[in-house]
């Protein structure tokens, strides 16, 4: 009887156990368009003060703004006779991406190019949006907010969740 009454107890708390609800977090909680609307204009508002503290530290980078939100500048020019880079030409660029705090995510082997097709590939969105600012032979360094970047989630290997990219961008041919 005494183990029957044992069997029970146990039966019953396991059971019980299994339908208990989280005490911290209201029964009627959901998520909606309002709070992811609020989580993105937060994380927009940190990452602009951390993108100006950094340029306050490196006065150095005269920085223009885009609508989008990307910082670049073109610190090695060519003649203006060039043509600038145009949407769905391939580019072979040298690339250095590094996280605000100097940490270097990837680059370009020395001796190598990367080709891309400008707007049409996995690369960076604001690597193709200052791509279509450049001509052949230029070099921009930019500052990428996460969501031009990698967002949310980062790369999964080498750039952390929402990291702010510091990029060294060359444009070394273009056809």
């Amino acid at each position: 009887m005494l183990r029957l009454l044992y069997l029970f107890l146990l039966s019953f708390s396991l059971l019980s156990a299994c339908k208990r609800t989280k005490p911290d977090t209201p029964k009627n909680t959901k998520w909606s368009n309002a709070h992811s609307v609020d989580f993105n204009q937060e994380l927009s508002a940190r990452e602009e003060i951390k993108i100006n503290t950094f340029l306050a530290h490196y006065r150095e980078l005269k920085m223009q703004k885009t609508e989008s939100g990307l910082r670049y500048m073109i610190y090695q020019k060519v003649a203006s006779g060039l043509p600038l880079a145009l949407d769905g030409q391939r580019a072979a660029i040298q690339v250095v991406v590094k996280t605000l705090d100097q940490k270097v995510c990837y680059q370009t082997p020395k001796d190598e190019v990367e080709w891309l097709s400008i707007a049409h590939s996995e690369k960076e969105t604001g690597i193709h949006e200052v791509l279509l600012l450049m001509r052949k032979g230029e070099s921009a360094k930019l500052i990428l907010p996460s969501y031009l970047g990698h967002g949310l989630l980062g790369d999964r290997q080498s750039i952390p969740p929402q990291s702010i990219l510091y990029i060294d961008l060359k444009l070394i041919e273009l056809q």
